[in-house]
């Protein structure tokens, strides 16, 4: 990676400006990661890509207290934020569906509402993640880089400078975490 483009990742934690230049220069790669995160949460999101992207960036850039070393670590940020934001939009349409609060649409592009199994599944899955995010950060990031934003083995180890095997060992390590974290969720919510 260039020194010039890691300067500039870690300066947007302070300066707006080199925050704005970094959103542009990453507008595609984060274009991409925020269609991925709606293609993963799958059709009963109705939230577009370009609304996804700009709600995180302003998510992102409100932020004053966080600091990126490297694009990895900026990336998985990102990553987090539109997680984060289609698990809320997915927790309102169920509010919304099970009628606690009106709201008049008049988008033509209303596909399906959120079922409620699948916003509860999303949930549990955000839950699962920030769990994991305390146990182990760098697991987590994983989790982010691999799952939301859709980056195979090799580009995760190119961004962290580390073999592809370490990678997929760390894989499958957060998989078994996260595993047991939604397993104990779904018997607590059984019980």
């Amino acid at each position: 990676m260039e020194p010039d483009f890691d300067r500039l990742v870690q300066r947007a934690s302070s300066d707006t400006a080199a925050a704005d230049v970094l959103f542009a220069r990453l507008y595609a790669e984060l274009h991409r990661i925020a269609e991925y995160n709606l293609r993963r949460a799958g059709s009963t999101i109705t939230l577009d890509t370009t609304s996804l992207l700009h709600e995180a960036y302003l998510n992102l850039s409100g932020r004053s207290a966080v600091t990126f070393t490297d694009e990895a670590r900026f990336l998985a940020y990102a990553s987090r934020a539109m997680r984060g934001l289609v698990i809320d939009y997915a927790r309102r349409r169920r509010t919304l569906k099970r009628g606690r609060h009106i709201e008049i649409t008049l988008s033509d592009n209303e596909v399906s509402p959120v079922s409620t199994q699948d916003s509860e599944e999303l949930e549990q899955l955000g839950v699962a993640l920030e769990d994991l995010g305390h146990l182990d950060p760098a697991l987590a990031e994983l989790v982010d880089l691999h799952f939301f934003c859709g980056f195979s083995f090799i580009e995760i180890a190119k961004l962290r400078g580390s073999s592809e095997r370490t990678i997929q060992r760390d894989w499958r390590k957060a998989r078994l975490l996260l595993q047991r974290s939604l397993t104990d969720v779904d018997g607590a919510v059984e019980e």
